[in-house]
Parts: structure tokens; C-alpha cells; sequence
């Protein structure tokens, strides 16, 4: 499967490194590795021996986020078509070191999305796992031209998945292969801002709300089945937002 365009890495960015390591810690049961003095403190979460995310102390004026990294194999191309399509360069390419290098791009409706063109770091090797990513997708309020954005920025074979006023979906890949979604979310969004999102997994999406409640979070989208799954949404307790997906629960 080729994995170009495709989902490679997250990265939690924060003012308070400290609460983090602690909340994710407890939660998913992830480690933090040591702070990088060539890389302004940048660490990373790892699941039992394998990194799971990144984790970039920032200062408390700039927001504190997650963020979604798709994999490139020409990022100076992608920034290119980047633009070409409608998307805007947030962070110039940039190496580092030897493990590859980035940039941060924001597609048309403003969805941040970082590049990764890897050398010796693939990015994250779990996923579809306990405790590691499951799902990724973008919440656009411009759904055509971000459909076409990806397709022609990061080569994305796209499929249609529902094409209702109710629910637009299109995904990089076709049913059990689709590894990343689009959705039209004009129609929900609000004044909230266009965003890429991503879905941990766990083995119990109640259980784990509960959890993440006792130790600082707070609840925005309380367990629901899907026809994907259950799924919740949680503010950490710095305020931001992620989200669980397990099991649906069995009929009663």
C-alpha cells in the first residue's frame, strides 16, 4: 500500500508541558522521552517502546493544539501545489536533522495540516491500536476545493463515501483501505474554525471518558455509537480538544 499523502504523525502543542506529560501519561499510558536542547525542548510520547506523538513546549501567547501530519516524498512539490491550489504556507520547509523535514500548510478553508517528508523517521509505526490513532479527517467548510486541495497537494486517491446535503464524505482510500476522511462540516461548524481532527483508540470509550474526567478533562461530545464506532470528545485539562473511539456497545 502506498502510504504517500497519508496520516504519519501527530504533535501536541502546548504551553504546559508539564500537566501533559502527566494527563497522557495516566490516560493512555504513554512516556515521554527526554527534552531536545537542539530542538527548543521538543520530546516525544511513546507507546510502550514506539513514539506516538510529538510534544512542543510553546509559550503561553500562542495557541496550544494538535496537530496532523501527512507524509510527502517531495515537500518543496507539495508545498508548491500547496499553493497552487489554494492553501497557504503557515511554516517555510524546514529540516531536522536527519530524521526529515516539514512544513506547516493550511488548506483552503484554514485547516492547519503539517507535510513530512522523512529520512530516518518514518513518523509514528502504530496505529489501529489500544491507545494509538485510529482515525483522521478534516472538518472543512470549503468541502469541494478541499477535496481537490489534497488530491492535488499530497496525491490523494479520493472516494466518495456519502454525497447527501446530511453528510459529504470523501476519503484517501476505499472502504477498509480509507485511511484519512474529509467532511463537509458547513453545515455544524459555526463560528468554529475549519480543523484536522484524529480519533485515539481504546478499548472502552466510556471507561476511558470517566477516566479522563477524574484526572482534569472535560466532556464536549459526551459516548455515542457510531456506525463507526463509539465515540467521545474531551477537552485536556489545558483546554484542548481530543478524541476516543472503541466499541460500540452491545444491544441490550
Amino acid at each position: 500500500m502506498d502510504t504517500i499523502g497519508e496520516p504519519c504523525w501527530i504533535q501536541l502543542t502546548t504551553d504546559d508541558v508539564d500537566t501533559a506529560i502527566s494527563f497522557y501519561g495516566e490516560l493512555f499510558e504513554w512516556s515521554a522521552g527526554a527534552p531536545s536542547e537542539e530542538y527548543q525542548g521538543y520530546r516525544m510520547f511513546f507507546r510502550g517502546d514506539q513514539p506516538i506523538a510529538g510534544l512542543v513546549p510553546t509559550p503561553d501567547d500562542l495557541p496550544s493544539t494538535w496537530s496532523v501530519f501527512l507524509s510527502t516524498s517531495d515537500l518543496a512539490g507539495t508545498v508548491e501545489r500547496a499553493k497552487t491550489a489554494g492553501g497557504r504556507v503557515l511554516i517555510e520547509p524546514m529540516p531536522v536533522g536527519d530524521l526529515g523535514s516539514f512544513a506547516e500548510l493550511a488548506d483552503p478553508s484554514g485547516a492547519a495540516i503539517g507535510a513530512w517528508q522523512a529520512d530516518t523517521f518514518p513518523g509514528f509505526a502504530t496505529r489501529n491500536e489500544e491507545n494509538a490513532p485510529a482515525w483522521f479527517e478534516t472538518l472543512t467548510t470549503r468541502y469541494d476545493e478541499a477535496v481537490a486541495f489534497y488530491q492535488d497537494a499530497f496525491g490523494w486517491e479520493t472516494h466518495v463515501m456519502g454525497d447527501t446535503p446530511e453528510f459529504r464524505y470523501t476519503t484517501l482510500g476505499l472502504n477498509e483501505n480509507a485511511r484519512a476522511g474529509i467532511m463537509d462540516a458547513s453545515g455544524f461548524l459555526g463560528d468554529e474554525p475549519a480543523r484536522w481532527q484524529f480519533y485515539l483508540q481504546v478499548a472502552d470509550t466510556d471507561e476511558t471518558t470517566a477516566k479522563a474526567v477524574s484526572i482534569g478533562a472535560e466532556v464536549v461530545s459526551a459516548a455515542a455509537d457510531t456506525p463507526y464506532g463509539r465515540i467521545a470528545t474531551m477537552i485536556d485539562p489545558a483546554g484542548i480538544s481530543f478524541c476516543v473511539l472503541g466499541p460500540n456497545l452491545e444491544a441490550s
